[in-house]
């Protein structure tokens, strides 16, 4: 398996950074793309990353998932990038996975993929995601889409994500490795 993890200047370092340790730690490959040109992106709290690839050199055929942090105005500069739009329709309409979390849903909705889906979102961002079916529960997925509300939830976001690729059984082995819940 092979994902990508967006990147735009301000983006949520915690909701991007944990899923990234995470997958990576299952032997799920991930690629941190970074939207802005240059490999380094700052996000939302001065925190800067080096990106693993540049959205110009990437071919989304080779991908299977596509994952959008929440952050601002981190959100709204990948749902404003053309190209992140494309590629997230083209996972969906694959059949792969799309997940965003916090206010990174709004790329779900502006790529025209959540019409009629269950979704979540960080609080207060239900108005601009009227084509989703809201729930206010901290992590929903509904077929190839996994969203989550915020922060405080990027271990589970990122715990499901790996219960969609890998199953029940190695979510178990991860969830023992990390701790989850054994305090």
């Amino acid at each position: 398996m092979k994902v990508i993890v967006f990147l735009a200047d301000g983006f949520e370092e915690v909701e991007a950074l944990t899923v990234v340790d995470y997958l990576r730690r299952m032997d799920i490959e991930v690629d941190m793309v970074s939207i802005t040109g240059e490999k380094q992106v700052k996000g939302a709290h001065d925190i800067k990353v080096l990106a693993d690839k540049v959205i110009a050199d990437i071919d989304i055929s080779f991908y299977d998932g596509g994952i959008i942090p929440g952050g601002m105005p981190g959100a709204t500069n990948l749902r404003d990038h053309d190209k992140v739009i494309d590629m997230m329709r083209t996972l969906y309409e694959g059949k792969k996975l799309v997940a965003a979390i916090c206010a990174g849903p709004i790329v779900l909705e502006r790529a025209g993929i959540i019409r009629g889906k269950e979704i979540t979102s960080y609080p207060g961002f239900e108005e601009k995601l009227k084509d989703g079916i809201y729930r206010e529960d901290p992590v929903v997925r509904d077929d190839n889409i996994i969203t989550a509300r915020g922060p405080a939830l990027a271990v589970d976001f990122a715990i499901e994500i790996v219960k969609y690729f890998l199953g029940e059984e190695r979510t178990e082995d991860l969830k023992n490795n990390i701790l989850y819940r054994r305090f």
